[in-house]
């Protein structure tokens, strides 16, 4: 290819590739053309993959300059291109950052930044800081600009800060200008994302440069910078931001939409400091010295470590216990006020790791406010505050509360302030009424404390705690004390500052942490815990007391206008509209703070007031309500100014709307619970009915909108039942519309209570109910659950007795002495007609008493009696009574399932379908009401799966089916099932059988393979090899677990798990990144002990050795707590696989061949995530330099095969042929010819011949090792399957010829065995020469012709020698002496084993001592040579023929009849039921049958005729006659028949007496 001529011819992609640079130009062209062109899902764009990295490293700088714009345009729209980030990257950094071109550069900048875009942000960064360290500086300062440009663009949430900030001193330290320039920008830019968070990152940097960037700082905008860059994934965002930056071009409108700078925690980005170790040695000897000088320097050294802002994890055990001791026992104030400054500092620099320590230092501290020195109380506030913010007030509560009813004033007044400040820093779901209520307590015995100081600590702490929980939840607390004093807790309440008086060093301010500073939101919310906590501080009840008419005229006055207040009560409609004009501007835009809503509302009733005329006037007053209760703090006080107008205007035309609205901003503002049920009352007190009607609209609309959160559903269903009577349409229509809604929460429980109306109403009811069904409840819109979502508001629910359980919410009636002795015996009567009328009675009780607590009395044993009645009238009234009952009970329904449920069970194996269906409703209607666990606990179940009744079988693994799916976890009992189960699999009947067979996914989802595969020991053999195969296909169906039980009618709304926590990463690396690590570390927290997790994620080396001394110690002791988190152990030591440190590897692989050891004599399988996630790491140690390294990895790769399929294996091994490393591709190649040499040519995969071509291709690789190892591995494989390889390779070229040398060579060497003489054998000179203590010299066979077979055997005259030792051990009787013969039966010369076959069965004695599958294998081994059409073809092949025909004929005669005649109808079976076998095989194997059947009369006497029948039946159930009439011949069945006929006609009816075998 010397002229273009040639070049031009080539594909595109071989042009890329080509060595002229003209032609890859001319290639990259028209890449660049192709790729702007062609769909991003084309085929295409693999054809590129493997070749792109050499577009950016072309040797040509013109050729690359166009290589570049072509990789921009492949990594924009290749949907593939995200795989080639890596290699692409390093050749960017290596080859083109360095290039002296401008336009090289920005193609380059521009790659890594539409990689970022394609969400491979990480790697990226990975690459461009590794390119920090490239020697060249023009390299670093390309990087370093497209950080920076990254950063600039896509901002701080893309491109992670981390890395950028760590290595930042660094580059300020560059000898290079132009490399300090960049890094200042750098920080600039860093610094507009994390503003004063940065600074103490930089403190070691040159004071000269830290003035610089001082310099650049303050010119940085204050605005909070934005995204000006989106991911493909952000697309969305970034038209929002366009949108709104087309309405507005103010950067407030688009404040949402834009990624405005974070919160950064300045923590995060610090390395930590090992403070530990430099420790001065002496520090224990002096803390504890007699002179207070010692203990001082002593403390000074430690104060000075602990300013570490983060401090590394470690044992600080020792050093806390000596301050707790300073602290606690030193009299020196000054060395207690240092050592509570440490404390502070190791709890600051520590943070959550520090709770640990948490309970031992709180009780000293709280002990230690004894002291009245301020400064002491001051360091002791500033401690006991930092070690708070590393536990939680649940775990202080114990300590708190035993300090509460201290004598000290100074110690019960500082444990108060420390609650209040502690309260105020949790949130509602930290502080819930279990810990609420003791601390209550507590706090109200100090309300009463003689000392001032004391009763003020409390207030604040109990007016805290209203803040947090709310009034609602602290209210019921206050019972007991007076008016004034819950007056004071509710004033202090009101004017709490939530994290007010939390103390934090200065030190600490400039972290910005989430610990203690309050983090910057939006005008109107409050920072601190309002912002964090669940419940927004805006929600928090707002009390308010009523004010006269004439303050509320003076408040008023000071914000309206004159004008406005002086034409409110004018006579002129249009100077009372201008008037409320005015109004209505005043409220919008008035300061919320300065905003007096009760003065304002009450204006809005000043004359003409609510009697209002002019709708316009009217409508404006209704918007000015709505406005005061959106942005004013509007309490139930003012609410209740005007909530009888609203009402009343309701029904109103033209002001209804505006009377709705206003009502929703009250419910926003004092809770829709509390609104609603004022709103109904007053509706109800209404005449107008259009007012009513409107007013449950209203409320059903306002439920969608807010939830159904603290309803009191008591009060509703009263005032619901009220409307359902009233006599106008409109309000029936409204309330039961409003049902349906209250439906949508309550679910079926909701009907119960309307039983009682009328058929037509409760049809109506049924009818919205029927629409409803199905529907989930929709998410709050508005009020706290807006902020909140519906997760909360479950929880809420659950706590203040709202909606989260109705059924708990309702009034329950002991009917257990309605259930009269008298009833009882009506039941269990033996007339049915009493029977049925005590039934009846009972259901009256239930249907009058609508919920029923659990006692009921001896109704539950009565009732079971009547499931198993004859008259099956009565079962289905029990049953009908049974789920009347459920719905009556709700969850108590537990405590009898075991004695009234299970029966249920038995029930579903009743003849009668109508009785079936009435059990299975009723099994549901419990299993609603008590979920499944006590349904699966205890051996009940499994003993009604042993009836064999197919339609209990049937009905039971359905409804597993359903139910089990649904739950998380299972009881233990479950696996008394298993056994039962297998049993159904081979049942009779074939819907229970194909009922078993779903359900068993279903039971492995929660059992795991591995014990119910392990369950499968105690079958009998044959149903072993059928369950197992069963379960092997069940296995590839395992569905995925729940996320928790679900319910027909769900009493809340289930929120889903956000798609951030569900994310993780898959287990797919070249080299294992940090979130790897971190994931793993987080994912196996749970599974191991503390200790053992530091050690397992530590730096040093030494720690690692010293986890897996301790796993190897306890592996056998934990054998099952390993294999239950196999995968995380499995991929912690793939980690170690790409560590250097050879001690820790070797220890490693040391462990791994016990654990794979351990696991094969347990019979444990690897599942695919277990082995996915291990063998292709284990593979790349195959090329371990090391001797010792391979040795062991291959020991690990013959265990693997134990406990993993080799045909699995097979492709991880492929794969690792693929490795640049020539070791391990040498070594894969010669483990896989021992997998093929080992298991056979099925252990390839995919194909035999896909895996041989690749292979084979080997035997050209450039290294010799590689060469000769493939080599050896293609004649393992032609050892295997013979000249079959040549086809299987194909046309492969040199390797074709080079394995027919090796092969040649092969067959030319000498062969082992050289028969040199005939073979025979006489057990006649046996037995003889046994008697005399001599043996035969058996000669070794002689090739001859397969004719001379016909001829006498010439037997020559034995040679005699004496006898070894060990004769009697080979030839103790005919079994042995058969294994003899076998050596040369299994000769690899044909002749040979037809000469050893025809002496075996031409002596009687041994011929009979053949089993049945010995024959059975023998026979197919024969027929198959028969119909090999190569045995034609040959010279002999006649005379072969021949000589099998012989050995048949001889095999039928001389073998045991009962085992032939069985092997050849096993053959017969097998052949009809393979499709891969020829038809020519059963006619021959049906000829021999023939053959046979002529014998019988001569050895019917012989055959063991249960056997023989035993197998016709096995062959019968397989085929019956409808499928044998399927088969394309008869001939079978014809068969069949004769030999049937030819056994009854010889035994006559003795034959009957054979079929009990």
């Amino acid at each position: 290819m010397g002229d273009d001529s040639d070049w031009m011819k080539l594909p595109v992609d071989q042009k890329c590739e080509h060595k002229v640079w003209k032609a890859r130009l001319n290639g990259y062209e028209e890449a660049l053309k192709l790729f702007q062109r062609i769909d991003d899902k084309s085929p295409e764009w693999a054809k590129y993959q493997g070749i792109i990295k050499k577009f950016v490293t072309d040797s040509n700088s013109v050729a690359q300059l166009k290589g570049l714009e072509a990789v921009l345009a492949y990594v924009e729209n290749a949907n593939v291109a995200s795989r080639t980030v890596g290699e692409v990257l390093s050749g960017v950094v290596c080859k083109v950052f360095n290039q002296p071109k401008a336009r090289a550069k920005e193609l380059a900048s521009d790659i890594c930044l539409m990689y970022i875009e394609i969400e491979k942000a990480d790697i990226v960064q990975e690459e461009l800081i590794k390119g920090f360290e490239n020697k060249n500086p023009k390299v670093v300062v390309a990087c370093v600009e497209t950080i920076r440009r990254a950063l600039c663009e896509f901002g701080s949430k893309t491109v992670t800060l981390k890395p950028i900030v760590k290595v930042l001193p660094k580059l300020f330290e560059s000898r290079e200008k132009a490399v300090r320039h960049e890094a200042k920008l750098l920080a600039v830019e860093v610094y507009r994302w994390i503003r004063d968070s940065l600074r103490p990152l930089l403190q070691n940097i040159s004071s000269v440069q830290l003035k610089d960037l001082e310099e650049e700082w303050v010119k940085v905008p204050s605005s909070a910078p934005r995204q000006s860059r989106f991911l493909r994934s952000q697309q969305d965002l970034r038209a929002k931001s366009e949108e709104q930056q087309a309405v507005a071009g103010s950067d407030e409108n688009c404040e949402d939409v834009a990624d405005s700078a974070p919160q950064v925690d300045a923590y995060e980005l610090l390395d930590p400091v090992e403070i530990l170790s430099k420790l001065p040695k002496d520090f224990y000897v002096k803390i504890e010295a007699k002179k207070w000088q010692e203990r001082k320097e002593a403390l000074e050294a430690l104060e000075m470590l602990a300013k570490h802002p983060k401090l590394d994890n470690g044992d600080y055990g020792d050093v806390v216990r000596a301050l707790k001791r300073v602290i606690g026992k030193d009299t020196n104030v000054m060395l207690v006020s240092l050592a509570a400054k440490c404390l502070a500092g190791l709890a600051f620099g520590l943070r959550k790791k520090f709770g640990m320590y948490a309970g031992d230092v709180v009780p000293t501290i709280l002990d230690k406010f004894k002291e009245k020195k301020l400064v002491v109380v001051q360091s002791l506030q500033e401690a006991i505050n930092a070690v708070f913010l590393t536990t939680t007030l649940q775990n202080l509560s114990e300590d708190i509360l035993a300090v509460m009813d201290n004598k000290n004033p100074s110690i019960k007044q500082q444990a108060s302030l420390f609650l209040t400040r502690s309260i105020s820093l949790s949130t509602p779901s930290t502080l819930p009424k279990s810990l609420l209520k003791p601390l209550c307590a507590a706090l109200l015995k100090q309300v009463n404390d003689p000392a001032p100081e004391v009763r003020d600590a409390a207030f604040k702490a109990l007016g805290a705690a209203m803040k947090v929980a709310g009034e609602k939840a602290v209210n019921p607390f206050l019972a007991d004390i007076d008016k004034l004093k819950v007056d004071k807790v509710r004033c202090v309440h009101t004017y709490t500052q939530l994290k007010s008086e939390v103390y934090i060093p200065l030190s600490q301010i400039h972290l910005n942490s989430d610990v203690g500073v309050a983090k910057k939101g939006k005008p109107g919310a409050e920072g601190g815990a309002g912002a964090k906590s669940k419940k927004p501080a805006e929600t928090k009840e707002i009390v308010e007391t009523e004010l006269s008419v004439e303050v509320c005229d003076e408040l008023a006055a000071a914000v309206l206008p004159a004008s406005c207040v002086k034409m409110l009560d004018s006579s002129n409609w249009k100077e009372r509209l201008a008037s409320m004009e005015e109004f209505y501007q005043v409220a919008e835009q008035i300061d919320i703070s300065e905003m007096p809503c009760q003065a304002l509302v009450r204006m809005l009733a000043k004359k003409p007031g609510w009697k209002e005329t002019n709708f316009q006037v009217m409508q404006l007053k209704l918007q000015v309500v709505a406005v005061v209760a959106q942005r004013g703090r509007f309490s139930k006080t003012s609410a209740s100014v005007v909530l009888d107008a609203l009402v009343e205007k309701m029904g109103d035309v033209k002001c209804g709307g505006k009377a709705k609205d206003a009502l929703t901003a009250i419910g926003e503002a004092c809770s829709l619970s509390w609104i609603a049920e004022q709103v109904v009352s007053l509706a109800f007190t209404q005449k107008n009915p259009k007012n009513q009607a409107e007013t449950l609209n209203w409320l059903a609309n306002a439920m969608k909108e807010f939830g159904f959160t603290g309803i009191n559903v008591k009060a509703f269903i009263n005032h619901v039942k009220t409307a359902l009577g009233a006599s106008n349409p409109a309000i029936r229509a409204a309330a039961i519309s409003l049902l349906g809604v209250m439906y949508l929460y309550m679910g079926a429980s909701l009907r119960m209570f309307f039983e009682d109306e009328k058929a037509a109403l409760l049809a109506q009811i049924d009818a919205e109910f029927e629409k409803m069904q199905g529907q989930t409840p929709p998410a709050p819109t508005r009020g706290s659950t807006k902020r909140t979502g519906g997760q909360e508001e479950g929880e809420e629910a659950k706590e203040e007795g709202g909606a989260g359980d109705i059924m708990d919410l309702l009034p329950r009636t002991d009917i257990s002495d309605k259930i009269t002795e008298d009833m009882v015996s009506k039941v269990g009567d033996k007339n049915w007609k009493i029977r049925k009328e005590g039934l009846n009675e009972v259901a009256a009780v239930l249907s009058e008493a609508k919920f029923i607590k659990p006692s009921v009395g001896d109704l539950p044993i009565t009732l079971k009696g009547r499931l198993s009645d004859s008259n099956k009238i009565l079962v289905q009234q029990t049953l009908s009574i049974m789920q009347q009952m459920a719905t009556a009970m709700g969850p108590a329904l537990k405590q009898h399932v075991k004695t009234l449920g299970i029966p249920v069970i038995t029930v579903l194996g009743d003849i009668k379908n109508t009785v079936r269906a009435a059990a299975m409703a009723t099994l549901n209607s419990w299993v609603e009401q008590t979920g499944m666990k006590e349904w699966l606990e205890g051996e009940e179940l499994s003993e009604e799966l042993k009836r064999e009744n197919p339609f209990l079988r049937q009905e039971v693994l359905g409804w597993l089916a359903v139910h089990l799916p649904t739950m998380r976890s299972v009881p233990s009992d479950l696996m008394l099932c298993v056994p039962p189960l297998f049993g159904c699999l081979e049942d009779r009947n074939v819907d229970v059988r194909k009922r078993a067979q779903d359900v068993l996914p279903v039971f492995m989802m929660h059992l795991g393979f591995d014990k119910m595969n392990k369950a499968t020991g105690k079958l009998k053999p044959a149903s072993k090899d059928q369950v197992v195969a069963m379960l092997d296909k069940a296995r590839a169906l395992i569905p995925a677990k729940s996320a928790g039980p679900a319910k027909a009618a769900p009493t809340k709304p289930v929120s889903s798990v956000h798609p951030a926590k569900a994310l993780t990463l898959k287990w797919n690396f070249g080299s294992p990144r940090d979130e790897y690590v971190e994931q793993l570390k987080v994912q196996m927290a749970p599974c191991v002990a503390k200790w053992l997790q530091e050690e397992l994620f530590h730096h040093d080396f030494q720690h690692h050795i010293k986890a897996i001394n301790s796993m190897i110690e306890c592996l056998e002791e934990e054998h099952e707590a390993t294999v239950a988190c196999l995968d995380l152990v499995l991929k912690w030591y793939t980690l170690r696989f790409f560590d250097t440190n050879t001690s820790v590897l070797m220890k490693a692989l040391e462990y791994l061949k016990l654990l794979f050891l351990s696991l094969s004599k347990h019979n444990y399988h690897l599942s695919e995530q277990e082995a996915n996630s291990f063998i292709p790491y284990l593979v790349l140690k195959v090329g371990e330099s090391k001797d010792v390294v391979r040795k062991d990895v291959r020991a690990i790769m013959g265990m693997l095969c134990k406990v993993y399929p080799a045909s699995r294996m097979f492709p991880f091994l492929m794969e690792g042929t693929k490795s640049k490393n020539s070791k391990q591709r040498a070594e894969c190649l010669e483990e896989l010819g021992c997998l093929i040499g080992f298991y056979g040519m099925s252990v390839c995969q995919p194909t035999a011949a896909k895996s041989l071509k690749e292979i084979a291709v080997h035997i050209g690789d450039r290294d010799t090792s590689v060469r000769n190892t493939a080599l050896n591995t293609v004649v393992t494989v032609y050892n295997v399957c013979g000249e079959q390889v040549y086809k299987l390779i194909g046309n492969v070229g040199f390797t074709q010829i080079r394995l027919n040398a090796l092969v040649q060579s092969q067959q030319a060497e000498p062969s082992h065995v050289c028969p040199v003489g005939e073979f025979y054998l006489d057990l006649d000179l046996l037995e003889q020469l046994e008697s005399d203590q001599t043996s035969v010299v058996l000669p070794d066979l002689v090739q001859h012709k397969l004719g001379d077979l016909l001829d006498p055997v010439i037997i020559p005259e034995p040679k005699l020698r004496p006898v070894p030792t060990h004769f009697d051990e080979l030839h103790a009787g005919p079994s042995s002496t058969i294994n003899l013969v076998i050596s040369q039966v299994a000769s690899g010369d044909i002749n040979t084993s037809m000469q050893a076959l025809a002496q075996l069965f031409g002596v009687a004695q041994l011929a009979k001592e053949a089993s049945m599958g010995v024959l059975k294998d023998l026979v197919q081994g024969l027929v198959t040579v028969l119909l090999d059409p190569r045995i034609e073809e040959s010279q002999d092949g006649q005379q072969l023929i021949r000589s099998v025909n012989m050995l048949l004929r001889r095999l039928f005669k001389a073998s045991d009849q009962t085992n032939i005649l069985s092997a050849l109808l096993v053959l017969l079976q097998d052949s009809l039921l393979s499709s891969t076998v020829s038809p020519k095989f059963s006619e021959l194997i049906m000829k021999c049958l023939w053959r046979m059947i002529k014998f019988l009369p001569d050895t019917i006497s012989s055959l063991t005729l249960d056997k023989i029948l035993l197998d016709v039946h096995n062959f019968m159930k397989i085929f019956p006659k409808d499928r044998l009439r399927q088969l394309k011949t008869d001939m079978p069945h014809h068969t069949l028949k004769i030999l049937l006929h030819t056994l009854c006609r010889l035994e006559g009816p003795t034959v009957g007496t054979h079929t009990h075998y």
